[in-house]
């Protein structure tokens, strides 16, 4: 398959030997294909067999980087997925999960240990690309280091390397090597710090009335407007001109909070208006900055929900205070 006919830099460790990638939950219809793409990409990939193997199989070491194939998730998938967490949080060993948007919250909220990277419907060449880029990260040491300019940093580069595995699907379909369809990825990238540029007299006056809990956020039919007005201009122009995950995800996070409704993982991923792999990025990226809160379901085990943090609530608040005075916080 021509997806595949390059070796990443990451792919071997300082004394040459190929990293171990082992997958789980491998389909037949394209296990051997992606097994295949692994090695022509420079990896030792490894077929882990089913995901109940994790249960009932002999324990067998994970390798570099793991990867799960899951659409869906049963009872014991669940299990499986719960130990699987355990030992790739204590290992250091990277996990990659690729699920449908149906199994989408069960993963999100069983995994919160091993910090995976979640794909959604990945194509072939996106599984490979995602392997490089957690390689790459391993390989520079910093997995758990980063600050907010390596987050954006890291950000752009998933927009590269997405774009990449874009075209590569397009020419292998081409070339008639694939009958996956190429997705359209698109990243437009956002520093999480706030900003630290003097405040005006209305901007200090805001900030106190948040700080004193009278500044409140607006109504959620103004919020549910202004989400509907930039969804509107997708009917003119090509949406990706004003793909913006970050700030679809926080005017519905907003919306929900004065509806006193709660948003899923998948619910919240539509929101962005982006594919689901990117929005999960940008997400998981939110809720280590603080930006965003994981919320545990009590009632069902298999789903998490995402809240505003209460700094974001109160940046909010003020955001919208000085979009209905902008004179004042003009001064």
């Amino acid at each position: 398959m021509a997806q595949a006919q390059f070796l990443y830099e990451g792919a071997r460790d300082a004394a040459g030997v190929a990293a171990r990638v082992t997958v789980f939950g491998l389909n037949r219809r394209k296990g051997s294909a992606i097994l295949d793409d692994l090695g022509k990409a420079g990896f030792r990939a490894v077929d882990g067999g089913q995901l109940e193997h994790l249960l009932d199989g002999p324990v067998t070491a994970l390798g570099d980087v793991v990867i799960v194939e899951c659409p869906d998730l049963g009872a014991r998938d669940m299990a499986a997925f719960a130990r699987l967490d355990e030992r790739i949080a204590r290992s250091g060993t990277q996990l990659i999960v690729a699920t449908g948007m149906e199994g989408l919250d069960a993963v999100f909220s069983l995994l919160d240990q091993s910090q995976p990277q979640i794909l959604v419907d990945p194509s072939r060449a996106e599984i490979v690309v995602a392997v490089g880029r957690l390689m790459g990260r391993i390989s520079h040491g910093r997995v758990r280091e980063m600050d907010e300019q390596d987050r954006v940093s890291l950000l752009r580069l998933s927009e590269q390397v997405d774009a990449i595995a874009q075209e590569l699907d397009r020419i292998s379909a081409l070339k008639g090597g694939s009958s996956e369809p190429a997705g359209s990825v698109s990243d437009f990238k956002h520093s999480f710090t706030p900003t630290t540029a003097p405040l005006s007299l209305a901007e200090q006056a805001s900030e106190a009335r948040a700080k004193s809990g009278t500044l409140k956020l607006p109504d959620a039919k103004l919020v549910r407007a202004m989400i509907a007005a930039r969804q509107a201009r997708g009917r003119f122009f090509d949406a990706n001109l004003f793909a913006d995950p970050a700030w679809d995800m926080l005017l519905d996070l907003t919306a929900a909070h004065a509806e006193n409704a709660r948003v899923s993982v998948t619910s919240l991923c539509i929101a962005a208006c982006v594919p689901a792999t990117t929005a999960l990025r940008w997400l998981k990226q939110m809720v280590e900055t603080g930006v965003f809160v994981r919320v545990a379901d009590p009632e069902d085990g298999r789903r998490a929900f995402i809240e505003l943090s209460e700094s974001s609530q109160q940046a909010m608040a003020r955001y919208f205070e000085s979009v209905e005075n902008p004179i004042a916080y003009a001064a």
